[in-house]
């Protein structure tokens, strides 16, 4: 499965406000658009869908620009996708119910079960819990090696050692 670049080009913004704005200070978005090499009119579109789902406050006037409307250890990959993409389907013929179940469009009746659902069930699973498992934090704190603002790095600290730094530890030999 591919991501569009609207997710591309969507983490990589909340990414750069995560990183500049943890003081409360924003961020233009024609500074964003020329660091990172992307086209500010689609930016534009894409911080619209990203405020909308109230992951982005703006402010206007000279001194005008974006920041985070939460911080970056609450705002998780999942939430920033979905505002972006709309649900996380694998492929076309699965989504999420309005039950919160898995249904598959080529099970339009009890009498015919799908081959291939429990697959892609378990990919469209696996997919949405590494996104809600990642927060803005964590890919800052990856991504740059510079000083994290405090507001980012102390909660983020907690949270790895709470689950041991998230490297796997190696199995238990018989």
């Amino acid at each position: 499965m591919m991501f569009s670049s609207k997710s591309e080009y969507g983490v990589r913004v909340m990414v750069e406000l995560a990183r500049r704005t943890g003081n409360g200070s924003v961020v233009s978005l024609a500074e964003i658009a020329e660091r990172n090499e992307m086209p500010l009119a689609y930016l534009e579109h894409l911080v619209a869908r990203l405020r909308k789902s109230g992951l982005v406050d703006s402010r206007r006037g000279a001194r005008g620009g974006y920041l985070l409307a939460r911080p970056a250890q609450q705002i998780t990959m999942a939430e920033i996708i979905e505002a972006l993409e709309g649900s996380i389907a694998p492929i076309e013929c699965i989504s999420l119910g309005p039950d919160g179940a898995i249904v598959c469009s080529r099970e339009a009746d009890a009498s015919h079960v799908c081959p291939t659902k429990l697959l892609w069930t378990r990919v469209r699973s696996s997919i949405v819990r590494t996104l809600m498992e990642t927060t803005l934090a964590d890919l800052v704190v990856a991504q740059d090696p510079a000083p994290v603002p405090d507001d980012v790095a102390a909660p983020l600290a907690d949270r790895e050692a709470a689950r041991g730094n998230g490297k796997r530890q190696p199995m238990a030999t018989a």
